[in-house]
């Protein structure tokens, strides 16, 4: 049987360009089989997997023998078993969850859906749970603060997406959920709600569109409120996608009534 060695990276094509650097082979010359082709977890937030391929080593050649460490290494029974270990399996754990929900309150559902979603991200979280106004709360603090989340929030806006999914899938009249980590929307509110600001006063003073970058729906939802009282701007979304760019215009006749 022909040596062989594992290299993984992002993707397969990461992967294939790290082997030929590494064993200094041709693109065109390297012998390789796709073992995973990897994942972008949940909605390409959490449990992402890497891609891993297994490249056939020449027999002839003497530059490509595996490091001792290598061969001594025990093989995982099965690399599925091993990455569930460590990995959030989108498909597998979600619908997991939705089919076993182990209370009828929706609180409780909530709950236990959010905190095995989130033991599954990092260790020591704890929820809090607060209702008002057919609204439930869910807080979660300690743990990995900033793994829960993610890059401009998306982490935690997908669990609280799945964890609505969860908790309305078998009523009648649907529950507003809202989970935050460590009062971080309250805070990211408050800074939007200065930007917000800020911007509307450049745009007023240059009679010039500004724009905000990127954002998800719900921070684009909090400038558009804050703003939606001001008669001199007006305020939309551009772009395609889950994160959208926010644009602040001049009214046409807001120039018209400053100089009346």
């Amino acid at each position: 049987m022909s040596p062989s060695m594992e290299f993984e990276d992002k993707n397969v094509e990461m992967a294939v360009k790290k082997a030929c650097e590494k064993l200094n082979i041709p693109r065109e010359k390297l012998k390789h089989d796709v073992i995973s082709y990897g994942s972008t977890g949940i909605f390409g937030l959490v449990g992402t997997k890497k891609a891993r391929i297994r490249v056939t080593l020449p027999k002839t050649s003497q530059n490509f023998k595996l490091e001792e460490s290598d061969e001594k290494k025990p093989k995982p029974a099965s690399l599925d078993q091993t990455e569930k270990k460590t990995d959030f399996q989108s498909e597998d754990e979600i619908d997991d969850i939705i089919r076993h929900p182990l209370e009828d309150d929706p609180k409780k559902i909530g709950e236990e859906a959010l905190q095995r979603i989130v033991d599954l991200i990092t260790k020591d979280a704890t929820i809090s749970i607060e209702e008002r106004s057919n609204r439930i709360f869910f807080d979660v603090k300690g743990g990995n603060s900033a793994v829960l989340i993610g890059k401009r929030g998306q982490t935690l806006e997908a669990m609280q997406y799945i964890v609505e999914k969860i908790v309305n899938k078998k009523r009648k009249d649907r529950i507003g959920i809202q989970v935050d980590v460590e009062g971080y929307l309250e805070k990211r509110r408050i800074n939007l709600e200065k930007t917000a600001f800020r911007l509307s006063e450049k745009v007023k003073r240059t009679g010039k569109p500004a724009t905000i970058g990127q954002m998800n729906s719900h921070d684009r939802r909090i400038v558009h409120i804050a703003l939606k009282d001001d008669n001199m701007v007006r305020t939309q979304s551009v772009g395609e996608g889950i994160l959208r760019k926010l644009v602040i215009f001049p009214k046409k006749n807001s120039s018209r009534k400053k100089k009346a």
